[in-house]
């Protein structure tokens, strides 16, 4: 035997534009993807030790963006672009410069620390353990995938999945209320901004030709237009680091699990926005909305959520206030614009980042071990856990800016950035020294609730915390206590960033640099911290604790509130809940705009051939004579007849007219839609469907209009077309390129294989719709194969003997029965022919698949539900999902052989005996699709049939019972 493989010759292979470990950027991103989905079944195979396993990849990850940081240095950059559907110019675009190498740095190290510390936060057999991990790897790739981006478009999907990502981890107990509202709030708010950074990114790009980001910023595109877009991208980034008027949304997101509060909420989702303003600082920060935006919202943000802070009792959310604080902060910083303010706005990200997760994971461990958070139950940690207690101060040092650690370089690089910057940098210093001043305060105020020995509240016992808890927690702290030792080690980092924006002061990141102005400035910020912090504790010795004000959501809750009230009243204004009218209504419009306008262009048919043989003539009077007795009919039975009486006439057509697929196709879906249509029938009441009306008339007006607009517009373009159609090309294309005969079929599964992906995933969408409308239960799982003797299904004694497995009907048609097990198999296997034929001859995976549920159909006629149950005992979403995962993987398949998604390959062999066999790939997408179908029609007959079949029966059998309770009570 001897075998070929020809790849699909329509498309380039995908291009690498950069060579070294930048090159393999496109994989680690999948990688993180592939962890997310096989989280869950691993952690339910080894428990909490998967998620440490789990963790080398976001490990590996920062091991090869710390070998890469030498090639962002001095304004190095390296850039990989991946063609995805070059066809219509669609690429990946990943850029590595210094300001995404820091954050890459910042996503994959922390990441590892969470996920260890994450593999002891949570108990053993935790059932949320492994949505938990998944959706974290999964955020993490969707992460790293923003900072990575150079296309505005790839920004804004990763932008997005951050977002929907974040909503999972937030809302993971599900059973609590309070958490759902939060994913609700926050999802929604951070949505609505990247809706607008959407419309943003599209007037930039097409003022600046190109939605690529490194030649947007190296060529700034200028006008109007590019001002309104620059601010609709400055909203996006506003609602994404809760900036003021959207700062509400991040407390209540403390909802999630600590360590996730600690990784999305502190170090990096929260950092999107920032990171965003960091990007396009060096084009666009002198135009003239960029200070008053940034400056005027981010002074808001740091003083309301210093001042929230100092009012709250949870730890938690006292932490969760001080970062909207510092978010507020660093946008202050980033809004001044200047190489020196953009230099200490990275810098500022970076301490963050490290102090504030360590913060977080030290309100995990005491969360964990005492079983509380608030810090007016908490006391004499401090005596218990000293080395927790040096932790957690060095870590609030650092918050407050006080030296040695990190935080304190990183706040004297901002003020010594602002002085210098003119009036808005002015305005800037005194708001970074206020600011400063109130997260002393609510530092000490942290420290002193979390560890103090308080009057009157008895000793909080803590349990021992698990290495993998205190380990990040303490490297972490380590970490910012190194860099700000040795600041030197982040200064060329941030430098090369700032470069790019223009010259920057050397040295800007030093422990030491002497008396200054900067230095002045932060010691009287520390004196005004300590007074304010004294003051709060005196006053609060003389009343009760200070209380947390309003929740911040009443707002964002009101205007929802008057959003759905509003819309429910235009609801009502516009829709009466007649069908006849908003039809009416909608094709009124089709025929007065499209109509109008056709009549006023003068276009005519060029040539008009009524038919091509005397059949088509009679076929279509049938047609217009059914329509007519469909218009005219009283009952819901006869009408749907008719129109599948007009179905199979256009069927016959296709025939007429030499398309034999379309025809085949034509009569499975019409005999299937005729049964769905019938099964709703029997739940409807039989009224009568047409009356003597005065608006008949103009209905029927309407309906002559939209069908002589329609045969004109069918006439009209194909007359108008100015360019040879594809479609001459097709056969031939068919048989080079999708190595099938059968042109029709071709064009489904590779030619136009993404309109079909597309169709396959409404039909999942629509299977799933019909069976959650109908019953709101679990749909997983096999459907019941035998009755039950409690429910009073089985048969009579003396029944006769059933030729199907589980006849169950109130009528059994012996006749029936016997047909039914003559042809079932037979005409299952025709439909696998049908399946694989549909390459070359007529048939394929949709029709294929409809055989196969016009077979079911007619075993649930015959034997009722639970003979469907013996037919098809599939888990129905088993079968829908293997279909879409074979469809995908197929697609995907071109991908691993140096190909185009949806690229097909043509094997070819000669067997023995047999001649030649010709195999395409394509055909394993095509058994995507009759799965599809066949869980589709599965799904349906369990819904509309099966389904209420057994609410009918056991509604009679239990109603003599029910009625004899009553009669007793």
């Amino acid at each position: 035997m001897s075998a070929a493989a020809a790849p699909h010759p329509r498309r380039p292979a995908d291009t690498v534009t950069a060579g070294g470990p930048f090159s393999w950027a496109g994989a680690v991103l999948l990688l993180f993807f592939v962890a997310a989905v096989l989280a869950p079944w691993l952690i339910r195979l080894f428990d909490r030790s998967a998620i440490i396993a789990l963790a080398l990849l976001p490990a590996a990850t920062t091991v090869w963006a710390a070998v890469m940081v030498p090639a962002a240095l001095d304004g190095g950059h390296r850039a990989l672009r991946i063609s995805w559907i070059p066809t219509l110019g669609l690429t990946l675009d990943l850029r590595w410069d210094a300001l995404s190498a820091v954050l890459t740095l910042v996503v994959a190290g922390i990441g590892t620390l969470v996920m260890l510390y994450s593999a002891r936060y949570f108990p053993a057999g935790d059932d949320g353990a492994g949505r938990y991990t998944g959706a974290l790897l999964a955020f993490a790739g969707a992460m790293l995938g923003l900072v990575l981006a150079d296309n505005l478009f790839l920004l804004l999907v990763c932008w997005e999945l951050t977002g929907m990502l974040s909503y999972l981890l937030i809302a993971l107990r599900t059973g609590k209320q309070s958490a759902r509202k939060a994913a609700s709030q926050a999802f929604i708010v951070t949505t609505a901004g990247g809706l607008a950074m959407l419309i943003g990114a599209v007037m930039i790009g097409v003022q600046a030709g190109t939605y690529r980001i490194s030649e947007i910023l190296a060529a700034p595109p200028t006008g109007a237009i590019v001002h309104t877009g620059v601010v609709l991208l400055l909203v996006g980034g506003l609602s994404k680091s809760a900036i003021f008027p959207f700062q509400f949304w991040l407390p209540g997101a403390m909802a999630a699990p600590t360590p996730a509060s600690a990784y999305l909420h502190a170090a990096t989702m929260v950092k999107a926005g920032i990171y965003l303003f960091a990007r396009f600082a060096p084009a666009f920060a002198g135009l003239g909305a960029w200070q008053p935006v940034l400056i005027g919202l981010g002074a808001i943000t740091m003083l309301y959520g210093a001042v929230q802070a100092l009012r709250q009792r949870d730890l938690k959310l006292l932490l969760a206030y001080g970062t909207v604080s510092q978010l507020g902060l660093m946008t202050v910083v980033l809004g001044v614009g200047t190489p020196d303010a953009l230099l200490a706005g990275l810098a500022l990200l970076i301490g963050h980042a490290s102090f504030k997760a360590a913060l977080f994971f030290v309100v995990g461990i005491i969360d964990t071990g005492t079983g509380t958070r608030d810090l007016t139950m908490l006391s004499g940690l401090g005596r218990q856990r000293p080395v927790l207690l040096v932790t957690a101060v060095l870590a609030a040092v650092s918050m407050a800016g006080i030296p040695p650690m990190i935080g304190f370089v990183t706040k004297e690089a901002a003020l010594a950035a602002t002085t210098g910057a003119g009036t808005a940098g002015a305005v800037a210093t005194v708001v970074i020294v206020v600011g400063s001043a109130l997260t002393v305060a609510y530092s000490a105020r942290f420290l002193w609730g979390a560890f103090a020995t308080k009057s009157g509240v008895a000793p909080t016992r803590i349990a021992a915390t698990p290495l993998l808890m205190t380990a990040p927690t303490q490297l972490l702290v380590v970490l910012g206590l190194a860099a700000g030792i040795v600041p030197g080690v982040l200064e060329g980092i941030v430098q090369s960033y700032a470069g790019t924006a223009g010259q920057t002061h050397t040295d800007a990141l030093a422990l030491w640099h002497g008396f200054t102005l900067a230095l002045g400035l932060s010691a009287l910020a520390w004196l005004v911290g300590a007074a304010v912090y004294l003051g709060q504790r005196a006053a609060e010795r003389r009343r009760t604790p200070a209380r947390p004000g309003n929740d911040p959501g009443t707002v964002y809750r009101w205007l929802t509130g008057l959003l759905e009230e509003g819309a429910a009243r235009f609801t009502g204004l516009t829709h009466r809940g007649s069908l006849p009218s908003s039809m009416g209504a909608i094709l009124l419009v089709l025929i007065v705009f499209p109509g109008s306008m056709l009549i006023a262009s003068g276009a005519g048919p060029a040539h008009v051939i009524a038919w091509e043989e005397p059949a088509e003539a009679v076929i279509a009077l049938i047609v217009i004579v059914l329509a007519v007795m469909t218009l005219r009919s009283k009952r819901g039975l006869t009408a749907v007849l008719l129109v599948g009486g007009i179905g199979y006439a256009v069927a016959v057509l296709f025939v007429l007219r030499g398309a034999p697929d379309l025809a085949l196709t034509q009569i499975l879906v019409e005999t299937v839609t005729l049964v769905a249509a019938l099964l709703v029938l029997r739940r409807l009441p039989d009224t009568a469907l047409y009356e003597a009306r005065p608006g008949n008339r103009v209905r029927a007006v309407l309906a002559v209009g939209v069908g002589a607009l329609m045969t004109a517009v069918a006439l009209i373009l194909p007359g108008s077309r100015v360019t040879a159609p594809i479609s001459t090309e097709l056969t031939n294309l068919a048989v080079e390129y999708g190595g099938g005969s059968n042109v029709v079929n071709v064009i489904l599964v590779d030619t136009r294989g993404w309109d079909t992906f597309g169709e396959i995933l409404v039909l999942v969408a629509a299977a799933t719709g019909v069976a959650s409308l109908v019953f709101l239960q679990n749909r997983t799982g096999a459907a019941p194969r035998r009755p039950s003797a409690e429910a009073g299904n089985l048969p009579k004694p003396n029944s006769p003997t059933p030729w199907l497995r589980s006849p169950w009907v109130p009528r059994r048609s012996l006749l029936l029965e016997v047909v039914t097990r003559l042809i079932f198999h037979t005409v299952v296997i025709f439909s696998v022919y049908v399946l694989f034929v549909g390459h070359d001859q007529p048939g394929g995976g949709f029709a294929g698949g409809l055989i196969v549920g016009l077979a079911l159909t007619l075993r649930y006629i015959a034997g009722g539900a639970f003979e469907l149950g013996e037919a098809a005992p599939w888990d129905v979403g088993a079968i829908l999902g293997a279909g879409i995962v074979l469809a995908v993987g197929t697609a995907a398949g071109g991908l691993f052989f140096g190909g185009d998604v949806l690229q097909s390959v043509i094997l070819k062999a000669d067997v023995p005996l047999l001649g030649e066999f010709k195999f395409v790939t394509s055909s394993l997408f095509d058994i995507g699709v009759y799965l599809v179908v066949i869980g589709m029609v599965l799904d349906v007959l369990r819904s509309l049939g099966a389904g209420i079949d057994r609410i009918d029966h056991f509604d009679t059998v239990r109603a003599p019972s029910t009625r004899r309770r009553e009669v007793a009570r």
